[in-house]
């Protein structure tokens, strides 16, 4: 068995590698983590970019077994933000210099769904005059949907696989059609032919799930050549079939090492894509964030939702800054990047090296 020094000084590495890298504690995860934060430094540089997030809805028509928004939870207060709400979030982004949105809701493919998404597109392309750069996190569409949103101003769209093991994504979902490992695959293809900058992820350290499984992860992202990834620890709550499961887990900050690890391990494979330094890291650290950003990440998501519906976007419990109103996130942020010796991307789309390196429009 090859020595982590060994592994980190390779360029190119084997599920065997990774696995080990994903393992690795004491002194050796210090270096796995500083290298990846090195690489960062070296190939995406230093700059933070903000995606400032409204979560304009928690209606979904899905039922995922670990998710706190299924269709099945009763208990969570359902809402939907009006466009004129959604504008003004987009204003707030744009005015203070955030470069992105993500407009991120329940899946629903209904037409009034995608008709009501090809309006807001227009219209915050046109409230920024085109400033704005648009990520979408609405799920599974058809390839035409997706192609009529794409011409309408979304560029990147941002679809978490959560879990590449066939076997363990029919463990935490329904088995139908409407839960179907292939047509979310699908939709990833049907994304990267349209133009989109592809964004995916997975959840680290659900019930079942194994070293291996992880491994696997990272070499599908690699494999996929995927632009941007969103990935952090998952968290159980409590108004899921996948509770019942929780003394399967790993204890909450093994869950949160291993997502360190991994973001340093994509870092690593993937030099020079995007990766986000998830929310949930923070939900469980209170610098989990600043953490992330300090070992590869260089994406930062801040919730500029209105205040009033933030905690009942409810994926996973314990969820951090519901209490606070988008200029207060914002300021809290900019402490907290700085304290990870990061610059923020300020009015800049920050998109994708990985991503423009293939020959695509260039960024703002």
């Amino acid at each position: 068995m090859e020595t982590i020094s060994a592994i980190l000084g390779q360029t190119s590495f084997s599920h065997s590698n990774l696995e080990q890298l994903l393992q690795c504690t004491g002194e050796d995860k210090s270096n796995l983590l500083k290298k990846g934060g090195a690489v960062k430094d070296l190939f995406v540089g230093n700059k933070v970019y903000f995606r400032g997030l409204i979560e304009f809805s928690n209606v979904c028509d899905k039922d995922c077994f670990y998710c706190g928004i299924r269709k099945s939870n009763h208990i969570v207060k359902r809402y939907n933000l009006t466009d004129s709400e959604i504008l003004d979030a987009a204003r707030f982004a744009d005015d203070n210099r955030f470069g992105s949105v993500v407009l991120q809701s329940g899946e629903n493919s209904s037409p009034a769904f995608t008709d009501r998404i090809t309006n807001l597109l227009t219209k915050i392309k046109e409230l920024s005059n085109g400033r704005l750069g648009i990520t979408l996190s609405v799920g599974e569409q058809t390839e035409l949907v997706y192609r009529k949103w794409f011409e309408a101003g979304a560029h990147r769209y941002l679809l978490r696989i959560e879990t590449t093991n066939q076997s363990l994504y029919k463990r935490i979902h329904p088995c139908d059609l409407l839960h179907d490992f292939n047509r979310r695959l699908d939709c990833l293809y049907y994304l990267r032919a349209i133009g989109y900058q592809i964004g995916t992820g997975v959840m680290i350290g659900l019930p079942f799930q194994t070293i291996s499984d992880l491994a696997d992860d990272l070499l599908f992202f690699q494999q996929f050549g995927i632009d941007m990834v969103g990935m952090g620890p998952y968290i159980e709550h409590s108004e899921t079939p996948l509770y019942e499961f929780r003394h399967l887990l790993l204890p909450i900050q093994e869950r949160f090492d291993l997502s360190l690890k991994m973001i340093a391990v994509l870092r690593i494979l993937m030099k020079d894509i995007n990766i986000a330094a998830a929310t949930a890291l923070q939900a469980i650290d209170p610098l989990g964030r600043e953490k992330g950003i300090k070992v590869g990440a260089n994406i930062i998501m801040p919730n500029i939702t209105p205040g009033l519906y933030r905690n009942d976007y409810s994926l996973y419990e314990n969820k951090p800054c519901v209490d606070e109103e988008p200029a207060q996130c914002k300021g809290c942020l900019d402490a907290r990047i700085a304290m990870a010796d990061g610059e923020i991307g300020y009015g800049e789309w920050g998109d994708s090296i990985h991503f423009l390196k293939k020959g695509n429009k260039e960024a703002i």
